[in-house]
C-alpha cells in the first residue's frame, strides 16, 4: 500500500522556494523566520484598528487572537493594516463623500497584500461600516481560503434604566431643528423632560466597538457579540485555527491547496457562489467581486420571501446586543433554515454545512425575548420596501 504524504502546494512557495528565491527568504530571515517556516502556509491578517472610530479601537485584540491562532496550527501569520471611515463622525459632512470610496480602498488593500505577497489564506478584522463590504470584497478579489471577523457590536450607555446609543443623539438633533427640545436638551437627553441630565453623548457609548443597530460577520459565534473582550478573542483565535487546521500536523488546511481541484473547490468565490448571495441578498459590489450575477430584480425576489423577525433599531426598538442576548444571529439563521429560506448545504469556514452548525441551536427562540420573532409571528410576512 502506497503511504506516501501527500505533497502539499502553497501559493506562498512562488516566493519562498527554490534556489532562485534564495534573495526573497533572506527578506524574512530579517524578521526572524526560520528556515523550517518556508513550508508552512503564510496567512494575512487583514488589521483594522485604529483610533479614529470607536468601531475600530478596540480590534488589536482580536487581531492578536487572530495571529495566534495559526500561530498554534503551524502557520506563519502576517499581519498588515487597512484604513477606515466612521459614517457616523463623518455624517452630514465633506468627509462622508470617503465614506463609501474607503470600501474599494479596503479592498484593494486586501488583494494588493495578499496577492503581492502569494499568501496562502487571509483573516480580515474589521468593525466599522465599510469594513464588511471591503473586507469581502478584497477576499473575494484575492480568492484564496478567508475569514471575515467581525470586531462585535457595542453595549449601550444608560442613562435612569434606559438605554442611549448614535440614534440617540441623531434623534435629538431632529427634535432640536423641530423646535421640541432646546440646544442643551440637543446635547442632553432625548426630549425636554429632561433638560438637565448629563450629555447624552457621553452616555451613548460605553466602550469600544461598533454601534449598536449594525454589523454581521462570517463566524456564527462571534456575530453581535458585546462587552466580552476575552471571549471573544477566545473564540476568534479557536474559529480561525478550526478554519485553517483542524487537527492537520502540517500546518492550516485552510491555508494550504491539496492539489489544483481540491484549491478551486476551497477558493472564496466559490463559496461566493449565487446560493449564498441569496442567502443574505449581498451587496452588488460584493457579487460583483465574486462574480455572480446580481440585479435589483434578485433583491425584490429575496425580500418577497423573506420575514422581518427582529424588532432592531434604527427603525425598531432594540440593539443588537439585545439580538445577540437573545439567541444572535444563529438563532435568526435556524428559524430561516427550518423555513426553508436558508440552503443548509451551503458549506461554511468550518468546513461543515449550514445545517450542521445549526443542528444544536434550538428550534424556536426563547420564550422570555421578544426580540428574535418566530417565522409564524414575524413583523412583518416580506422584507420593507420602498414606497
Amino acid at each position: 500500500m502506497d503511504t506516501k504524504p501527500i505533497q502539499f502546494h502553497l501559493r506562498s512557495d512562488n516566493i519562498t522556494q527554490g534556489k532562485s528565491r534564495a534573495p526573497n527568504r533572506s527578506m524574512y530571515y530579517g524578521m526572524g523566520y526560520k528556515e523550517t517556516d518556508f513550508g508552512k502556509p503564510m496567512v494575512g491578517v487583514a488589521n483594522g484598528h485604529s483610533t479614529i472610530t470607536p468601531c475600530n479601537s478596540g480590534l488589536q485584540k482580536l487581531a492578536d487572537a487572530a495571529v495566534q491562532g495559526p500561530e498554534e496550527a503551524g502557520a506563519n501569520p502576517q499581519i498588515f493594516g487597512t484604513p477606515t471611515i466612521s459614517d457616523g463622525m463623518a455624517m452630514g459632512t465633506e468627509g462622508m463623500k470617503y465614506s463609501l470610496v474607503s470600501r474599494e480602498v479596503i479592498s484593494d488593500c486586501i488583494e494588493t497584500c495578499v496577492q503581492g505577497q502569494w499568501m496562502d489564506g487571509v483573516v480580515v478584522v474589521g468593525g466599522c461600516d465599510k469594513n464588511m463590504p471591503g473586507g469581502l470584497m478584497g477576499m473575494l478579489r484575492a480568492n484564496v481560503p478567508a475569514i471575515y471577523v467581525y470586531g462585535g457590536t457595542i453595549l449601550p450607555g444608560k442613562w435612569k434604566g434606559e438605554d442611549l446609543n448614535i440614534v440617540s443623539v441623531f434623534e435629538a438633533v431632529g427634535q432640536n431643528s423641530a423646535g421640541k427640545i432646546s440646544d442643551r436638551g440637543t446635547e442632553g437627553h432625548r426630549a425636554a423632560r429632561h433638560p438637565r441630565h448629563r450629555l447624552v453623548r457621553r452616555h451613548v457609548h460605553r466602550q469600544h466597538d461598533v454601534v449598536g443597530f449594525r454589523g454581521a460577520g462570517h463566524l456564527p459565534a462571534l456575530l453581535f457579540h458585546h462587552g466580552e473582550p476575552a471571549r471573544r478573542e477566545d473564540e476568534l483565535g479557536e474559529g480561525v485555527g478550526q478554519g485553517a487546521g483542524r487537527g492537520d500536523p502540517e500546518g492550516h488546511q485552510a491555508a494550504r491547496h491539496r492539489d489544483e481541484e481540491g484549491d478551486r473547490e476551497r477558493r472564496r468565490r466559490h463559496h461566493g457562489h449565487r446560493r449564498l448571495h441569496q442567502r443574505g441578498a449581498a451587496l452588488p459590489a460584493i457579487a460583483h467581486a465574486a462574480e455572480v450575477e446580481w440585479t435589483i430584480d434578485d433583491f425584490e425576489r429575496i425580500r418577497k420571501r423573506t420575514p422581518v423577525l427582529c424588532d432592531l433599531k434604527p427603525s425598531g426598538k432594540y440593539l443588537a446586543v439585545d439580538l445577540h442576548q437573545a439567541g444572535g444571529i444563529p438563532q435568526v439563521m435556524k428559524l430561516l433554515l427550518n423555513a426553508g429560506l436558508l440552503h443548509g448545504d451551503c458549506i461554511t469556514i468550518t468546513g461543515q454545512t449550514i445545517a450542521e452548525v445549526l443542528k444544536d441551536i434550538p428550534d424556536v427562540p426563547r420564550a422570555d425575548q421578544d426580540v428574535i420573532r418566530t417565522i409564524d409571528h414575524a413583523m412583518y410576512k416580506e422584507g420593507h420596501r420602498r414606497s
